[in-house]
């Protein structure tokens, strides 16, 4: 089975847990207030529109790769898992003033449109709030997942540990718009990033499935190469794919005056009069066709393109070498390595 269609047989399979623990939600609180049920709903919505759960596929197959088991139990880490994840994502739209997620209304911009209009601060506060209960539920759906108390505490430090880490990691993505940045201050700033989502997700499935020791430090090398792979292209994806394919305007990284490692590179490229070309269209807020033509030119033609690739299948061989040599099933190493062969391979996309 390839690596996309067993990403969408475990991911339907945790999508109905999902749907189910979500409205059991809503119910519960149908009864304190209108419109909190509401926000339950709303967050519900935002939860399930149609993704890839790689994250909670990744926990699972984890799981199943050292214990040989598909139970409950996992199923109900996966919920968590998506929470987690998606907390995550509710308070980067806001951070991004991100308008869609999904081709849909981010959390924010939903509270502001239904209920007040005129008052952004009310959705986007309300929103901080959404964030909060949606990692709350995460938490409850881990804690009542059934597995022992001493497996369920690990998998409570590694999400606060976590949590912790990509916060951090986006406060310095928010300063790096009003500062200068080279790579190993990018670089710093990425090691807890994506990097720190993979972590917890592939941890939480390996210390489920009662991986040896050993395997616990080569999967959290695996996740931090993935980390840095995934990231790089995202953020490659963000100024070259085009509309119809990713959903969204490209270039408004870019726009927002963000630093990628595609931009940074050709920041500090040799060629002064094409970083400096660059560095008059950061952050301008709209940007026409022409010059988004202009930033994608001179993001190859400085090199910084071809660079930040580089970086990128670098660590995604590294990760692919890690997972290689831990003791997880075949199959599951597989479906890593396919996966990662994937983000390698897409990065041909944009020259």
């Amino acid at each position: 089975m390839s690596w996309e269609k067993t990403l969408d047989h475990y991911s339907a399979i945790i999508e109905e847990r999902l749907k189910t623990f979500l409205n059991e939600a809503v119910k519960e609180v149908s009864d304190y207030h209108p419109f909190i049920k509401n926000v339950y709903g709303d967050i519900e919505e935002y939860v399930l529109r149609k993704g890839k759960r790689l994250a909670s596929c990744s926990t699972f197959l984890t799981y199943k790769g050292y214990s040989g088991k598909v139970d409950e139990k996992i199923l109900n880490v996966c919920v968590g898992i998506e929470l987690y994840r998606h907390a995550i994502l509710v308070h980067d739209d806001m951070v991004d003033m991100d308008k869609q997620r999904r081709g849909e209304s981010t959390l924010h911009k939903k509270f502001t449109d239904s209920y007040s209009p005129y008052d952004g601060r009310f959705g986007e506060a309300t929103a901080v709030f959404a964030g909060n209960i949606a990692y709350e539920l995460g938490v409850q759906a881990i804690i009542n997942s059934g597995f022992p108390e001493k497996k369920v505490n690990q998998l409570m430090l590694l999400f606060s540990e976590g949590y912790r880490a990509v916060n951090e990691s986006q406060i310095l993505d928010l300063l790096f718009e009003h500062k200068d940045v080279d790579v190993e201050e990018w670089r710093v700033m990425a090691s807890k990033r994506a990097a720190s989502l993979f972590k917890v997700t592939l941890l939480s499935g390996a210390i489920l499935g009662n991986a040896p020791e050993k395997d616990l430090k080569l999967l959290e090398e695996a996740a931090e190469n993935m980390g840095y792979s995934f990231d790089i292209q995202d953020d490659i994806i963000d100024s070259f794919a085009p509309k119809e394919v990713y959903g969204r305007s490209p270039c408004l990284d870019i726009s927002k005056n963000k630093k990628p490692l595609h931009v940074i590179y050709a920041l500090n490229s040799t060629d002064q009069a094409k970083s400096e070309a660059l560095k008059c269209l950061l952050g301008k807020e709209f940007l026409s066709f022409g010059e988004i033509d202009l930033i994608r030119k001179l993001l190859r033609e400085s090199g910084g393109l071809d660079a930040a690739k580089k970086e990128s299948i670098k660590h995604a061989e590294q990760a692919k070498m890690f997972i290689s040599i831990t003791s997880l099933t075949e199959d599951v190493k597989e479906f890593f390595s396919s996966f990662i062969n994937y983000i390698e391979n897409s990065l041909d996309w944009y020259k």
